[in-house]
């Protein structure tokens, strides 16, 4: 298991579409990823449970990735969430 913290750096955190891009990055691998906010919990390939984080700009989230494809999936991640989504 690969554990990760970031801080949330785009506009408008994990709304709308930076979530359904997290969730479209996340099930391209069979890994399970788990998203910790607050010691709330969040299936990484869910949206409605990323969205339910309520994680905003500014907030610390804790990215865990366990499976066969573990560190892929954990680079993809961290370049999605360190490039802000690419949203701006």
């Amino acid at each position: 298991m690969i554990k990760k913290e970031f801080i949330l750096e785009n506009k408008v955190g994990l709304h709308a579409r930076p979530a359904a891009k997290l969730v479209e990055t996340v099930n391209k691998f069979e890994s399970n990823v788990i998203i910790t906010k607050n010691n709330r919990e969040a299936n990484g390939k869910s949206i409605l449970h990323v969205l339910a984080l309520g994680a905003e700009r500014g907030d610390k989230i804790l990215i865990k990735v366990n499976g066969e494809d573990e560190e892929n999936a954990m680079n993809e991640i961290e370049n999605l969430v360190k490039s802000k989504f690419y949203e701006e």
